[in-house]
């Protein structure tokens, strides 16, 4: 996410503590969180395809999404 939207969803935030938001800037900053949001879920997911365990015997094993019931 750029630098930018960043400063601009903090700006937004301290903005609605203070005076509040119009209605325009609470879409904008709905707009923004989610992109936020989607990003930071993607550098995770990236990050954890990265991550191996290591079982007791010595093996590795990818780690892996836990199956939702």
């Amino acid at each position: 996410m750029e630098h930018q939207k960043i400063l601009r969803i903090n700006e937004l935030a301290k903005k609605s503590k203070t005076v509040g938001l119009t209605a325009q800037e609470i879409e904008e900053q709905k707009v923004l969180r989610q992109e936020y949001l989607a990003d930071f879920r993607k550098g995770m997911e990236n990050m954890l395809k990265g991550v191996v365990l290591k079982r007791p015997d010595g093996t590795l094993e990818p780690l892996t999404k836990k199956q939702v019931q």
